[in-house]
């Protein structure tokens, strides 16, 4: 059954002048729907059980959300495109065809106004407004209407598209009624939860679920630690909260998955400990402020584990560092793999973005590395990110390419990078290594990836500038292998550059491309339409 992620950012409230209709998804497999019992099991924890009603916390916290509406004055187009004729120039056809194509020709309609629809609710009762970015996004004016049908303009405070967060500020005649932010962290899979908003434009809608999954990543941003509720979200619910039975809100409906764009019981939301943070800096400073670390990253596969000599893939593997980043400044090498930041434990790569992104600015830090089989303490003083951080350094050697014969290794056939191969393979100014002219459909190369064109920079975190260097490298694996008593050496991790780009990729010390294995139910990786 083919199913469909349907991020709210891209979607459900843009509505536009087109309703209901999605301009952009991120398709997605889904795995077979399994029959759910209830199991009268003992638990040793004492779980809160499902409330007789919910109509008291609807009535108390109803009034604290809101609809937003956005307008957005679309431009009309004043060229007129010339008609196209199917028919030969000079054909008896051609003025029939040329009358027929002029008579039907959509005629331009001019500046027109669309609007789109969401949810928001208050957190101050001086009038901020809380919201997903999407809701609002390149809208002209914006209006919060209050459950008693009260309308008021709204301007924008700030708001984070890598979060899809914004605050909103309206004035109102009096106070409002307020929400109190929740711990989200002390939630658990199973807790009861509630959802207010304005579905399809019908607002101070209530649904009630539970917390089904926690860590959610939904490919939404680099940031993604979603809530996942069966609680009912449907199009125009983005931007309403999700509240625990104390009445805090613990989070902020964002994206569906459904195969038909309505709620199928899989919703996701923002969880208060991540945006919580977020909407005081926009309240304090209109933007964010990020930590900034200054490296690239990539996860730590079971292969590029092995090669490294680490016991299991955990942590972040540095694949470049910014020249003039903390990191960089710090001592930080590609090649490093990240296992912890400032005290806390990296399991995998996508942890490290968020932890870097809430340490304070200016803070020194202590991260722990992996390099060349040891634990490394660096010290790193936090930066602030800003959108021009993304510079990333080169690696830089003074060794010079050898006028060599082409070998073949690891299912490549490998080549000194000479003036001639820069030219015909495009190669990036400036870049060095071994040049890749071949790889065997059958090699664990071709499996990872590699193509000719490119380039291999390390191999084992050592340079390389010849085909030569690359077969030392292997060499030493195997003889290494000879003597070591414990597990053996089956990979060999390279660094590789193509288009400018460095990335880590461990291949087969045989060349043999490994056999892949299926898993059942495994659902296949979403990729955006």
């Amino acid at each position: 059954m083919i199913g469909t992620l349907i991020s709210q950012r891209l979607i459900s409230d843009r509505l536009l002048s087109r309703p209901w209709t999605a301009p952009r998804t991120i398709a997605a497999t889904a795995a077979a729907a399994a029959t759910i019992g209830l199991l009268l099991l003992p638990v040793a924890g004492q779980a809160r059980g499902a409330p007789d009603s919910f109509a008291d916390l609807a009535a108390r916290l109803s009034p604290a959300v809101v609809n937003i509406s956005t307008t957005q004055v679309i431009k009309g187009s004043d060229k007129k495109k010339k008609p196209e004729f199917m028919v030969p120039k000079g054909s008896p056809f051609e003025d029939f065809f040329k009358e027929f194509l002029e008579r039907n020709r959509p005629k331009n309609r001019g500046p027109r106004r669309a609007t789109a629809l969401g949810s928001g609710f208050v957190i101050d009762k001086t009038g901020l407004v809380v919201t997903n970015n999407h809701v609002i996004a390149e809208a002209d004016e914006i209006s919060v209407y209050l459950s008693d049908g009260t309308r008021l303009k709204a301007t924008l405070v700030g708001r984070d598209a890598k979060t899809d967060l914004a605050l909103l500020k309206v004035e109102p005649e009096g106070e409002l009624p307020s929400l109190e932010w929740g711990n989200s962290d002390k939630s658990r899979v199973g807790d009861w939860v509630l959802a207010i908003g304005n579905p399809f434009g019908l607002g101070g809608s209530v649904t009630a679920g539970i917390i089904s999954a926690r860590n959610r990543d939904i490919s939404s941003g680099p940031y993604d630690d979603f809530f996942q509720t069966d609680a009912a979200i449907n199009r125009g619910n983005s931007g309403g909260p999700l509240f625990n039975m104390k009445g805090e809100v613990i989070g902020i409906n964002t994206a569906i998955y459904s195969q038909t764009g309505g709620s199928v019981g899989i919703g996701f939301a923002i969880p208060s400990a991540l945006a919580k943070r977020v909407i005081n800096q926009l309240k304090e400073f209109g933007r964010t402020r990020r930590g900034w670390l200054g490296v690239r990253i990539q996860s730590v596969t079971d292969e590029i584990a092995e090669s490294l000599g680490m016991e299991k893939a955990q942590g972040a593997l540095v694949a470049g560092v910014g020249e003039d980043g903390p990191a960089g400044m710090a001592g930080v090498q590609p090649g490093d793999v990240i296992m912890s930041f400032d005290g806390q434990i990296v399991d995998e790569m996508r942890a490290l973005p968020r932890i870097v992104a809430n340490t304070r600015i200016g803070k020194t830090v202590k991260v722990e590395v992996w390099r060349k089989g040891a634990l490394t303490v660096l010290e790193v003083a936090i930066a602030e990110m800003e959108e021009s951080n993304t510079k990333v350094a080169s690696l830089d050697t003074e060794a010079k390419p050898e006028v060599a014969k082409d070998v073949e290794l690891l299912g490549m056939r490998l080549s000194a990078l000479t003036e001639e191969a820069r030219e015909t393979f495009k190669v990036t100014e400036g870049a060095e290594g071994v040049l890749v002219l071949e790889v065997s459909a059958e090699s664990s190369a071709a499996q990872k990836g590699l193509q000719p064109g490119d380039l291999i920079v390390e191999v084992q975190q050592n340079a390389v500038a010849t085909p030569g260097d690359v077969g030392k490298q292997i060499s030493k694996i195997r003889e290494n292998n000879k003597t070591r008593k414990t597990k053996k050496v089956k990979t060999v991790l390279l660094l590789v550059e193509r288009g400018g780009t460095k990335r880590f990729v461990a291949v087969q010390l045989d060349g043999k491309a490994k056999e892949k294995k299926d898993k059942a139910g495994k659902m296949d990786e979403k990729k955006k339409e």
